[in-house]
């Protein structure tokens, strides 16, 4: 018969006396008293006659609270180990500053922080299973160009977009492997930089033309996108009339609802049948979407649902290429970022005005440097630049938000827009200014000028296709 543990242990320790443990039923039941065989110990003892005896629900329950806390503290400890190396993995990290030259300076400007410059390309690459949606074919070029702005003391942000089809002369240059790209002979449409030569030659591109120095980028595809809203569990959208596009196949009801999946990436994408069927409307529509994405990423309870917030998470970092060092740096910069409400996060388009530089082209306004001088001296956006902005606080309706501004400004009669400047933006001299002061700061001899409403007008949602 084999010795059990105890037994061993007396044995071999010298001068003891060995001590057998009883390790049968049989062995138990000689070793208790005759009255008391039958039973059974525990929590639901049976006593003779088969009547089960009360259990003792407190100890079972903390010791399964405790047993459970355990499981819970460990597998949570290894879990996050495990999600963070996968998020880390599931970046494409590409350092471009090699390829960059002639870069700008970055001012000095009050912090605690440095501002940041982020600029976000989204990749209109139908290659990969699930980015063909529309029948297109490209060689992946910058469907969406934008500068995130995040100011120095964490207080206010706002994203600048860059129309695809804005006519501007592509500077010279330079390829992974030091060879140079050519500068274009002539005018050429924004998006052509990122197909010659990826996300380093769109970098050259906005900071030769901006004097804006880049800090970090990102490359974001279609079906990041996409898993991005499904994680989130659709994002909200009013859709003002049916989108029929036949030749696109693309199918959308009016109303407003959640959508997500294809019907999400057909709806950003969308450019023809919806509104007046321009690219900076289309970028208007997708600026609306991206607003009411980060609301309901604010929203929706993110850190009292870890599933969700680790889908979404999985998705944001799927095959993301970026000059992030990593997943740290990234959540370092969210983290400082984290008091800025969605109110606070605007979005506007550079302005423009129709361009025969290029086909079906635009071109940039000289308002747009009073523009780019807030940027780079980490100025929040003046009357001039809000009046057309979008918040991500803003109701996909057109109806206000709690604690902003309704996204129609109708309450004051409206001037109409020059013919030339269908962004609304004046082709004059800037508001309140005389003497040419960026930001459009008063000089001492201009008249202080009447505030000016925030907010995407009703005219320019209806030519966005957005609801007002």
């Amino acid at each position: 018969m084999t010795q059990d543990v105890e037994t061993v242990r007396a044995e071999t320790t010298p001068g003891s006396r060995a001590r057998r443990v009883p390790t049968s039923r049989a062995d138990r039941d000689r070793r208790r008293p005759r009255g008391d065989r039958g039973r059974r110990g525990g929590g639901g003892r049976r006593v003779a006659g088969g009547r089960r005896k009360a259990p003792q629900p407190g100890k079972t329950v903390l010791k399964v609270i405790l047993a459970s806390l355990l499981s819970l503290g460990l597998a949570t400890g290894l879990g996050v180990v495990l999600i963070y190396n996968n998020w880390n993995g599931n970046i494409d990290r590409q350092d471009v500053s090699k390829q960059l030259t002639n870069r700008p300076a970055k001012e000095e400007v009050a912090g605690p922080k440095e501002p940041m410059n982020i600029l976000v390309m989204g990749s209109d690459t139908r290659a990969g299973e699930g980015n063909g949606i529309d029948g297109e074919a490209t060689n992946g070029l910058s469907d969406t160009t934008i500068l995130f702005h995040l100011s120095a003391n964490r207080e206010f942000a706002y994203g600048i977009s860059v129309p695809r089809d804005t006519a501007v002369m592509r500077p010279e240059c330079t390829k992974e492997d030091g060879s140079k790209i050519r500068a274009a002979s002539g005018y050429e449409k924004w998006n052509a930089a990122f197909a010659y030569g990826g996300p380093a030659c769109t970098i050259q591109q906005f900071e030769q033309a901006t004097k804006i120095r880049v800090d970090n980028y990102v490359v974001v595809d279609f079906n990041q996108f996409k898993d991005m809203v499904n994680a989130l569990d659709g994002v909200e959208v009013c859709i003002p009339d049916d989108i029929d596009d036949e030749v696109r196949n693309i199918h959308l009801k009016a109303g407003t609802r959640e959508i997500k999946g294809n019907e999400a990436l057909t709806y950003v994408r969308a450019r023809y049948r919806i509104g007046d069927g321009t690219d900076p409307n289309r970028t208007r529509r997708q600026q609306a979407f991206i607003g009411s994405m980060i609301n309901k990423a604010l929203t929706a309870g993110m850190i009292a649902r870890p599933d969700r917030m680790i889908s979404f998470m999985n998705a944001a970092t799927s095959s993301l290429q970026t000059d992030f060092k990593g997943i740290a740096q990234m959540a370092d910069l969210a983290v400082t970022a984290q008091g800025i409400g969605a109110d606070n996060i605007k979005f506007i388009t550079t302005p423009w005005v129709y361009s025969d530089k290029v086909s079906s082209g635009i071109e940039w306004t000289p308002d747009v440097e009073r523009l780019w001088q807030l940027v780079r001296r980490d100025k929040p956006l003046t009357p001039e630049f809000l009046k057309d902005a979008l918040s991500a606080g803003d109701n996909p309706d057109g109806s206000p938000s709690v604690g902003g501004q309704p996204g129609d400004t109708g309450s004051e009669p409206e001037s109409p827009s020059s013919p030339a400047s269908p962004s609304g933006t004046p082709d004059g001299t800037p508001n309140g200014t005389s003497n040419g002061t960026p930001g459009g700061t008063p000089g001492t001899d201009s008249p202080i000028p009447p505030p000016t409403p925030e907010g995407l007008s009703a005219s320019g949602r209806e030519a966005a296709g957005l609801c007002t």
